[in-house]
């Protein structure tokens, strides 16, 4: 029976949510209608719209040494606790960086984790990832780590036709390994994969109410990551079931009663929603949303741990303490260290993030930066504006490259009517006139700039030495 009760954080008399039972259905729900598989997934919409609720807290949890590691070559051990060292100092014991998470069945996983915890850092908290087995749990034990992802799939697309199971086989078994952790007491992370293709009602709410039962019954946490796997979450009002982010987040606390702080998001960038999907979970009820370094991760990648650390920037009017540089170090040591290439244009870590080479915004930076420039990315993210010199950069353009080369301000700032810009832009045209079609390179223009401003030059040289 419905019962209505007074809820403190909206101050309204509320009707208790309706208990859904398992639907242990003998042929798998794949919503043929919405992902027909020969053709791109629809998106349906039902016009049901949830309300916002923002946790009093929200964070970042980390999948770098996870779902990150399947994305690329294996990290060394060195170099995963290098990584780790920079998720702690961006962090800066801020508390926004929660936790990240380590496979552990290699000697070399082991190992890192064993290093990485001897850092003895509060900040992210070093947590483990295991298959469905119970004998998984004895490693996690013998680490002394606290708490551990659980794979737990939720789709009729797993259930049936990976495991090879009914819904109720798999709840029943899911249901074993999590009580194993809590008698182990270790606190149990539900990764609920290919959530935005499962049965919310039939499966994943019944399964989610089990849960917060076994939770009551060891006075322990049961956390729920929901896993959108393939990337097919929408965060459009009134779309529908399994595909809404706003309706999962709202389903799972409201029908199944999950606490925010037990609450997390893990989203996948194959329909570009990566971030946009994080920071909706957020808002409508999870704390937690989880991440990768640069977003690697399995195919398209994971969420960009860095973009929700500028998310929540936004969000929160604050980056408490965290020091936001440190995502401009990780840059360069995945590049220089790592051997990875970032794509220029990414935002906040390519090397072109803030360039700019049209000459009307050069212009524009010339008067003042701020009309072009997303924020203060030399303060906040110690990345000065990047002025690229082509075909179309003009005298603005030019004029703009030697005051951020050079570092030039106030009166020294060059003007884009000097005279010897003028020359530079005759050696530039004549460059592109000769059939170049490559951006004119700074070792270049430091070659013309000693020929035509050679005071410059050497004003420069002193500034490095």
């Amino acid at each position: 029976m419905a019962k209505v009760e007074f809820n403190p954080r909206t101050n309204l008399i509320e009707q208790a949510a309706y208990k859904y039972t398992l639907q242990d259905v003998p042929e798998p729900n794949l919503y043929r209608d919405i992902f027909p598989y020969t053709e791109i997934p629809k998106i349906a919409f039902n016009h049901r719209h949830v309300p916002m609720f923002v946790p009093d807290e929200i964070w970042i949890t980390d999948t770098t040494f996870r779902d990150g590691q399947q994305a690329r070559s294996p990290y060394t051990v060195e170099q995963i606790v290098r990584l780790y060292d920079y998720l702690h100092e961006l962090d800066n014991d801020s508390g926004v960086i929660r936790q990240t998470e380590f496979f552990l069945y290699s000697k070399k996983d082991r190992e890192a984790v064993i290093k990485c915890m001897e850092r003895g850092y509060r900040y992210p908290e070093v947590t483990s990832w295991i298959r469905a087995r119970k004998e998984d749990f004895q490693l996690v034990k013998e680490m002394g780590i606290k708490e551990t992802g659980i794979l737990v799939s939720c789709s009729d697309y797993h259930i049936f036709k990976k495991l090879n199971m009914t819904r109720k086989q798999a709840m029943e078994m899911y249901l074993s390994i999590v009580e194993a952790a809590l008698e182990n007491g270790i606190i149990p992370r539900c990764h609920f994969e290919d959530i935005t293709r499962a049965d919310f009602y039939g499966f994943v709410v019944p399964f989610a109410n089990e849960l917060m039962k076994l939770a009551k019954q060891a006075n322990m946490p049961v956390k729920i990551r929901a896993c959108d796997t393939l990337g097919l979450g929408v965060s459009y009002p009134g779309v529908a079931l399994p595909r809404s982010v706003q309706g999962i987040i709202y389903g799972l606390r409201h029908y199944a009663e999950v606490p925010s702080e037990w609450l997390e998001w893990h989203g996948h960038n194959d329909f570009y929603k990566a971030v946009v999907n994080s920071g909706t979970a957020w808002l409508y009820g999870a704390s937690a949303v989880n991440c990768s370094l640069l977003g690697i991760g399995e195919r398209t990648g994971n969420t960009p741990l860095e973009a929700m650390v500028i998310e929540y920037a936004q969000l929160r009017g604050t980056t408490k303490n965290m020091r936001l540089e440190v995502i401009t170090e990780i840059a360069d040591y995945f590049e220089k260290e790592l051997d990875y290439e970032i794509p220029p244009r990414t935002p906040f870590v390519g090397r072109a993030f803030n360039a700019t080479r049209a000459g009307i915004h050069a212009d524009g930076i010339l008067k003042d930066e701020e009309i072009y420039n997303i924020f203060d990315t030399k303060k906040i993210l110690n990345r000065p504006i990047v002025i690229a010199v082509d075909a179309h950069s003009g005298l603005a353009g030019i004029a703009a490259w030697i005051n951020t080369y050079f570092r030039l301000e106030g009166d020294q700032r060059i003007d884009k009517r000097d005279p010897r810009v003028a020359k530079i832009k005759e050696w530039v045209d004549k460059e592109y006139e000769n059939g170049r079609t490559t951006v004119i390179g700074d070792d270049e223009l430091e070659m013309v700039v000693r020929e035509v401003m050679p005071e410059l030059f050497k004003m420069h040289e002193s500034r490095v030495k």
